[in-house]
């Protein structure tokens, strides 16, 4: 079932999460320990993200450096399928600009379709760790807008290969991500609305916001989407601060603000364990605030671990 059809038919606030693939070499089993103990809040859908592979450079000799893979996250294709299979669960695979071209966009489409997998999650992706700026693949894409309109051209039948007959059309769900406090590429928030507009215009019909964690940027930013005439759901993303190294972090890996209350709570604290308490009170206040409004869904970014999560829908579902 497609998220806008959940959407439509609840009559409350919907659970869901994103989780991470394993690394490399790891099983899936600790894909589902970790799914477990949140399915008891019914989520409808579940995120699975795609990473590109991490590589460095090192001295092959002779003046040579050789390109050496470090980190791989791979397995959301399959991943995504083991959810439907196992949970009955409708799963949501990213799908990046980053790393593919058009024709692998194409072909990883046309396995999630052969999957019966209705979602995607459109995203241009971050740089490479050895990229300033972001460098599209050849003959890839450079914007997500553009991934979105490959999409939905799929889903009208139209394949790259134009001399292909008698081409089956795709169904799929279309997300796409937002930033509450402007992409850090962004010059202002406003443009980066005007740029969100056009890829619901090209076929994205529902939004997941960046983490975020003072609920009035996500309130402002829901009002100056209306206003410019984006009328798709916006579901906030939430994520709650666990360590005090996540000070730093957040703030420079995500580009978000941290409340200056939030961060007084988690300076004060002695330990980890007092801070992981204090983010979790502080994401349901966000999260209770948010279900009062009557936001669609609450979507929660997981990182892999689902301990506060669940304490936190306790509280809150």
């Amino acid at each position: 079932m497609k998220v806008t059809e959940h959407i439509k038919l609840a009559k409350e606030t919907q659970f869901s999460f994103e989780i991470l693939p394993p690394l490399k070499g790891q099983h899936i089993q600790s894909i589902f320990d970790n799914i477990d103990p949140l399915m008891e809040f019914n989520p409808p859908f579940i995120d699975v993200t795609y990473h590109r592979e991490e590589y460095v450079y090192k001295d092959a000799g002779n003046g040579l450096l050789k390109k050496q893979i470090i980190k791989k996250r791979p397995g959301t294709v399959g991943i995504c399928s083991a959810i439907q299979n196992k949970y009955g669960v409708d799963a949501i695979p990213h799908i990046l600009c980053g790393g593919f071209s058009k024709e692998d966009t194409e072909n990883f489409l046309i396995d999630l379709d052969f999957l019966g997998i209705d979602n995607v999650m459109a995203l241009r992706g971050d740089p490479v760790k050895s990229e300033t700026y972001f460098k599209a693949e050849p003959d890839g894409h450079t914007f997500a807008s553009d991934l979105v309109s490959q999409i939905s051209e799929l889903n009208e039948g139209k394949y790259l290969d134009e001399e292909l007959e008698n081409c089956c059309e795709t169904n799929f769900c279309i997300g796409v991500g937002a930033y509450p406090e402007k992409h850090m590429e962004a010059p202002s928030l406003d443009s980066d609305i005007h740029f969100l507009k056009k890829k619901i215009e090209k076929g994205a019909t529902y939004i997941v916001t960046q983490m975020f964690f003072d609920n009035e940027k996500y309130f402002q930013f829901v009002e100056k989407c209306r206003t410019a005439g984006i009328t798709v759901p916006i579901i906030p993303g939430l994520k709650p601060i666990a360590t005090k190294k996540q000070l730093n972090i957040v703030p420079y890996r995500f580009h978000v603000d941290l409340p200056e209350d939030l961060i007084l709570e988690v300076i004060k604290c002695k330990d980890n364990t007092a801070v992981r308490q204090v983010g979790i009170e502080w994401c349901v206040t966000q999260s209770k605030a948010l279900m009062m409004a009557g936001v669609p869904v609450l979507h929660y970014y997981s990182m892999g671990k689902s301990e506060n999560i669940k304490t936190i829908a306790s509280e809150v579902f």
